[in-house]
């Protein structure tokens, strides 16, 4: 959605119900980023992109795993699609260095370039003052934002994201904690460019930029993308619930 001052406000996602995890979070999506790590702490995982053509329950993988990195806690419960934490395991809080574990849709392609070459996706060009706020108590919190165009800066703490170095080209806007937005839940979460193999982030998804710029030309928003990223407990667990598709076992996690 976009609003006066606001690039892209997270209010855009679907109304959440948190603890709503055991329906069809993947229904009407015909792509999905599969992200699994070896476990709640682990930094480090792999990353399966799949397709299907219809809610049939047959995913088609589309190009080879890659590795990736997470937060440098490993993962915690975040709010999406899913609802919110479904069980035992850590939960995201602001600042703890985990990346949300769970279903998130995925909103929107931003870079340093003026446009976004042939992507389908809606496109933010991070200007030199567009920021994504992270203050709980900001009105913007977890909203991206172009600070001149607020009607008044309430925040302390920001990510000024055109600054943030190579790693912030290119990503994806993850959806956590969207629909309500609650202060202290989460926020800023994005697929971006790991900084180098092993190198964990603050609580993003990573990976080398050859596979995410492969993910941006692929990714349709009429094909409803998602992101299930989970340990790989919890993806055996909830694979019969959630109808998802199987993943290998031949290489790390």
């Amino acid at each position: 959605m976009l609003s006066a001052g606001v690039l892209l406000s997270s209010c855009s996602a679907p109304s959440i119900e948190r603890g709503a995890g055991l329906r069809e979070p993947l229904r009407g999506s015909r792509q999905l980023i599969v992200v699994v790590t070896s476990s709640w702490e682990s930094p480090q995982g792999a990353l399966q992109f799949f397709t299907r053509t219809d809610d049939s329950f047959q995913w088609t993988p589309a190009g080879e795993r890659s590795a990736l990195t997470v937060g440098s806690k490993g993962l915690g419960w975040g709010t999406g699609v899913h609802g919110g934490a479904l069980g035992d395991g850590p939960v995201k809080r602001e600042g703890d260095n985990r990346s949300p574990a769970g279903v998130f849709g995925l909103s929107a392609i931003y870079g340093y370039a003026a446009e976004g070459p042939s992507f389908r996706m809606p496109y933010i060009p991070l200007d030199s003052t567009v920021e994504c706020v992270d203050d709980p108590g900001s009105k913007y919190y977890n909203m991206i934002v172009d600070r001149q165009n607020v009607e008044r800066v309430d925040w302390t703490s920001s990510e000024r994201m055109r600054f943030a170095g190579h790693e912030y080209q290119w990503g994806v806007v993850v959806e956590h904690n969207t629909n309500p937005r609650i202060p202290g839940d989460g926020s800023c979460i994005f697929l971006h460019i790991w900084g180098g193999p092993g190198a964990a982030t603050t609580g993003c998804t990573a990976l080398s930029e050859d596979g995410l710029v492969q993910i941006l030309g692929i990714l349709d928003p009429a094909a409803k993308p998602m992101l299930v990223q989970l340990p790989r407990s919890e993806y055996e667990r909830l694979k019969s619930a959630w109808h998802l598709p199987e993943i290998g076992t031949a290489s790390s996690p």
